[in-house]
Parts: structure tokens; C-alpha cells; sequence
């Protein structure tokens, strides 16, 4: 991918910022921390707070000292409210160094860390499993994806061979904005993998077919990106006011009623949303507090966000 300017950076960063929710009211600011709802996960049922924090373009800042040390609060409040997975990738530019760069600072004691190989080659792969373990300054990874399934023939087993040695503890796959969902579930069906990471929110709704109730069957862990469509989703519905269903489940933004959406389905593990604002990641860990939305009450959340976006 061609470089981008500090100056795009910024822009890129704040538009995701600004658009991941609304403004928090002071009641919202001022609120007690509540404890994060987790969820299995399936293959060890070992439990995971149900909101994450995704670094992509948010935390693309390169050397910029005043974007790293926003990235640091950010990850600072994202551990201090209860969270735990962060997902990075070799494909987000300067995102792994600025994590470890707040790993090294903070040295949380429950990160849940979550990269992804992204080259062609096996061989390939492993030397940059290993520079990506130096960038986050991590002793292993948690988790270990095939990004977008590029060479998934070839990595894949590598991985799941670290897994069974102990340099890992988990194997996935990801995609994004509904790309290869056929291959997607054949690998699903014929591997055993731990996790897969695809794109859903109350717009983008193909998964719930059959994507989702294949991972419920083969108790493999499910982590979704894009749950705003990078920005593009609570900035269509900024304005609009919410329904009254939204104090029912405790929700004062449209970005809270969207992760609960998709937090609420019983296949998901835990979604990423990402941001550059310590207001916003507040937002977003207390969409994963209080009463969830049931099926009923989701269903109405997909038809008003379809008729308001």
C-alpha cells in the first residue's frame, strides 16, 4: 500500500474519531464503571470482554509524538475500563509499533493480543510473525489470523503447528465487508480453527445465514470489524434522535445501540470497534455493560436503523 502523509494520517484518524458516536452527555462521562460483559470463548472456554478495540487507520499515526501519545490514553482507558483483545495486522501501517509502544508503557496485565499474517509464502509468514511479536513487545501472541485468507493453505498449518508447540494460543481466519464468504465457511467446516473475524452490523446482516450458525456448530469464536462501516454508519444517523427502545437497554448513542446489536447475538465473542478518542473507546466498553437487546428487540434495531441510515 502506497505511504500516507502525517497530514492524511490525521485526517483519516479524526474522521474515525469523530464518527465512531456521538458526543457523551455528562451523564454518560460521569458514570461508575460497570463490569464488561464477556463471552466464552468456544473452543477453551476461556472468557473475553464482548467490546474490543480495533487499530486500523486509528492508530496509523506513524512518528507523530502528539498521535502516539493519544493512542497510549486510548489503550491506557481502553484496559482500565476492563477490555482486553486488541486487534492489529501488519497491513495497518504503523499501528503493531504504536500498541507496543503502549504495551511497554502500560504492561497491562490482561492484554489479549491479536495480530494477523498478511504475505504470500509460508516462509514469509513466519519471519513476520516473528517481527510483528518484536513490534508489539509481546514474549506470543494470543492470537494469530490469516488476514483477508491470503495464502491460507500455507499458513494455516504453520500456525496451528505454533498452537500445539505453545508459541500460541489461538488460530483464526478473517475477511471483510462480506468478501469470500463461501470459502470463508468451507474453511470454517474443514479446520480446525479457533476464531473468525468478519465484517457485520445491523446493516450488513449476510452472516446471520449461515456464517454464524456454522461457527455456534463448530464452537469457533467469532470477532467482527467494521461494526459502524468505518464511521460511515453513526455519521448517517448522527441527528437522528433515538427510539425509545434505546433507554430499555441503556443506550444514550447510536454508536452503543450498535455494538449491542451486534454483541447480543449469541454467536459473537466480541467486536473491534477502533478510535483515536479516549471519549469514544468510554462509549463504546459501556455498550458492552447492562441489559442486552433479545431477539425481538434486535430486529427492531435492524429495521429503524434501516429506515433512518
Amino acid at each position: 500500500m502506497p505511504p500516507t502523509s502525517p497530514s492524511r494520517r490525521h485526517l483519516l484518524a479524526s474522521m474515525i474519531a469523530a464518527s465512531s458516536g456521538l458526543a457523551l452527555s455528562p451523564l454518560l462521562a460521569a458514570a461508575p464503571p460497570a463490569p464488561l460483559l464477556t463471552r466464552p470463548i468456544p473452543s477453551s472456554g476461556e472468557q473475553l470482554p464482548v467490546i474490543g478495540l480495533g487499530s486500523w487507520i486509528t492508530f496509523n499515526v506513524g512518528r507523530d509524538l502528539q498521535g502516539r501519545r493519544e493512542s497510549v490514553d486510548v489503550m491506557r482507558q481502553f484496559f482500565a475500563g476492563g477490555g482486553r483483545l486488541v486487534d492489529s495486522s501488519p497491513m495497518y501501517g504503523s499501528a503493531q509499533d504504536v500498541i507496543g509502544e503502549a504495551v511497554q508503557t502500560l504492561k497491562p496485565v490482561r492484554l489479549f493480543s491479536a495480530d494477523k499474517v498478511w504475505v504470500s509464502g509460508g516462509a514469509r509468514g513466519v519471519a513476520q510473525v516473528e517481527a510483528s511479536r518484536k513490534l508489539w513487545r509481546v514474549p506470543r501472541f494470543d492470537l494469530l489470523q490469516v488476514h483477508n485468507l491470503l495464502s491460507w493453505e500455507e499458513h494455516l498449518p504453520i500456525l496451528l503447528a505454533m498452537k500445539r508447540e505453545g508459541r500460541l494460543r489461538y488460530v483464526g481466519i478473517t475477511t471483510s465487508e462480506g468478501r469470500r464468504h463461501a470459502e470463508i465457511e468451507k474453511i470454517m467446516a474443514s479446520q480446525p480453527i479457533d476464531f473468525v473475524q468478519i465484517s457485520y452490523n445491523a446493516l450488513d446482516r449476510d452472516v446471520e445465514q449461515r456464517i454464524l450458525p456454522l461457527a455456534r456448530e463448530r464452537k469457533i469464536g467469532v470477532i467482527v470489524n467494521r461494526p459502524f462501516r468505518q464511521g460511515d454508519l453513526t455519521q448517517a444517523l448522527a441527528g437522528k434522535p433515538l427510539p425509545g427502545w434505546a433507554a430499555d437497554i441503556g443506550c444514550t448513542t447510536w454508536a452503543q445501540a450498535l455494538l449491542k446489536f451486534i454483541v447480543s447475538h449469541p454467536a459473537v465473542t466480541c467486536a473491534i470497534p477502533a478510535t483515536s478518542s479516549v471519549a469514544h473507546v468510554r462509549e463504546n466498553l459501556l455498550a458492552g455493560t447492562g441489559r442486552m437487546p433479545d431477539e425481538a428487540l434486535r430486529k427492531r434495531i435492524a429495521q429503524d436503523v434501516e429506515r433512518l441510515a
